[in-house]
């Protein structure tokens, strides 16, 4: 199991979203998060002036076995992308385990599908 962080843009969020649900990514979780980004000036916009050095994004975590993380990251990557400054990041790393609360299970098994 792996679990998947991505921080995209808020405006590429909705594509984003519609592409994990095509490449089979039917849960997830996200949140908004305000981030430090490379660029770092100050900007004047109706006489007061404000740092453009915080940004916000949308950080979405996703918890998959690990045939579904290379589609995964094909989504957001094809979705997301803008080749401009701030297209956001992707970050993978080993799930060791997962426990259902309601039903105590453990395991991969409890991210199969349950219809």
């Amino acid at each position: 199991m792996k679990k998947i962080e991505a921080i995209v843009r808020k405006t590429h969020f909705e594509d984003v979203k519609e592409a994990l649900f095509a490449a089979d990514i039917n849960w997830f979780s996200y949140s908004e998060v305000k981030a430090i980004g490379q660029n770092r000036e100050e900007r004047i916009y109706r006489g007061v002036m404000y740092s453009t050095d915080i940004i916000s994004r949308i950080e979405i975590t996703i918890i998959c076995r690990d045939q579904f993380v290379q589609p995964a990251i094909d989504a957001i990557m094809k979705a997301a992308h803008t080749g401009e400054v701030g297209d956001g990041r992707i970050f993978v790393s080993p799930v060791d385990d997962t426990w259902s609360i309601r039903t105590g299970e453990h395991g991969d098994s409890v991210l199969a599908d349950r219809k």
